[in-house]
């Protein structure tokens, strides 16, 4: 089958996503909106497209497109799936109701708890006195704005002033708008964090690899939370005993959930881990691939990209194959981010001093003249693969010398918990 595909979004998982569906065969027309200075090599990227659900519904429809890839979770809560479902296009993406799982936060907690899926306790607050007060018998906790906050509404707090400080900040400086409207404070639970990708169907669903990403600006996981510094998979973190809780306690249950609640969802499920002695604890929910753990698995797919979308749209289970190697991808940020930076500098890359099963993708970049230059926090992802952690880890960082802009910041140990798992292990 020859398939028109559109993929929505313009960062380093898209660019991830156009650069896998460029390789099959069984891709026909190839577009990407809003894309990005990499995204131009291998998909068609519109000029002056207005980025809007109405727009991108009208764009699919006139093209004929066969699927649509939304990668961001702003343009599922809104209802882009559904509009584009109307008109018979396929999606890989969940309806309006399905995205609330990422697109509040309350309402994933309260599924949660409603179908017995193991997370942290929690209290849910539309009021920063009663918050506040509540603190004061709370020590360490994690306070999450319930909505959507583009990966940034999240505070973990060690101490009862960081907590203070959060719910100031979230619900009575508003910094995140009416996100922040309300806030949902738990408990802080203890463990080593790893990410699930699950392609979920209604009666249906394939568990991708498990994955680590670095959130934490910094080294030695320090700093405040990005979007993501990078990742890599699979992850040693979850293994095959930690899995098969993952599908009999959160998966089984979320699907069952979905069914009960009339929730036809066709799409990612990205589930949020924390392993507790063992014992997998859900942090959160999104609706779609994590960035940056779809940059360092995609390499590893073997699976053509359409099969796969057809699969999750026919309901049926998806047999994924995967390359024998790990792929560690490390994020290249502007300086200050994720605070304020500058944009517009000049991105110099050297191919040829580049070591073999190198991919780069593109996320904050803009192409001018023929030139390409930084337009936001996370500019690049180096994503190298390897036949093993050291391997994968020693090329991403060469190939990142041959790689520079001014301000440019990179954390130097992506992969640090896998290497020490590696080096014990041998």
């Amino acid at each position: 089958m020859k398939a028109n595909v559109l993929v929505v979004g313009g960062g380093g998982r898209e660019d991830a996503i156009v650069w896998k569906l460029s390789r099959s065969d069984n891709t026909e027309n190839l577009y990407c909106i809003p894309g990005n200075g990499g995204i131009t090599r291998r998909a068609l990227i519109p000029e002056n497209f207005p980025s809007t659900n109405d727009s991108i519904i009208k764009f699919a429809k006139e093209k004929s497109m066969d699927f649509v890839v939304v990668g961001p979770e702003q343009p599922l809560a809104e209802g882009l799936a559904d509009g584009l479902r109307a008109l018979g296009i396929s999606v890989l993406g969940p309806g309006s109701q399905g995205a609330r799982l990422e697109g509040s936060k309350s309402f994933a907690k309260n599924f949660m708890k409603k179908y017995n899926v193991p997370t942290a306790e929690f209290e849910i607050f539309s009021d920063s006195t009663a918050a506040l007060d509540y603190l004061k018998t709370k020590e360490k906790v994690v306070i999450k704005a319930d909505g959507l906050c583009a990966g940034k509404g999240v505070y973990v707090c060690s101490s009862r002033e960081e907590a203070t400080a959060a719910v100031r900040e979230i619900m009575q400086e508003k910094k995140f708008s009416e996100a922040g409207n309300k806030i949902i404070i738990e408990d802080m639970l203890r463990g080593e964090e790893a990410s699930i990708i699950v392609l979920m169907s209604p009666d249906n669903y394939s568990v991708m690899l498990p994955s680590q990403d670095h959130k934490a600006v910094f080294e030695g996981d320090s700093g405040p939370n990005t979007g993501g510094m990078g990742a890599y998979a699979p992850t040693g973190a979850v293994n095959p005993e930690i899995l098969k809780k993952v599908e009999k306690n959160i998966i089984g249950p979320v699907s069952d959930g979905l069914r009960r609640e009339r929730i036809d969802y066709r799409g990612v499920l990205y589930i949020g881990l924390m392993i507790c002695d063992g014992e997998p604890q859900v942090l959160e929910f999104n609706v779609r691939f994590g960035d940056p753990e779809t940059e360092a698995m995609l390499p590893l797919l073997k699976t053509d990209f359409i099969e796969l979308l057809s699969g999750v749209e026919r309901d049926e289970k998806v047999i994924l194959d995967w390359e024998k190697q790990v792929c560690v991808d490390v994020v290249l940020a502007s300086g200050g981010y994720p605070g304020s930076y500058e944009s517009g500098k000049k991105i110099k890359i050297n191919r040829e001093d580049m070591p073999e099963g190198v991919n780069i993708f593109h996320a904050g970049t803009q192409l001018k003249n023929g030139k390409l230059y930084t337009s936001g926090g996370r500019v690049l992802n180096v994503a190298a693969r390897g036949n093993d952690i050291v391997e994968a880890v020693r090329k991403a960082y060469k190939a990142i010398e041959s790689i520079s802009f001014e301000n440019m910041y990179f954390r130097k140990d992506i992969g640090h918990k896998e290497v020490k798992r590696y080096e014990c292990g041998k």
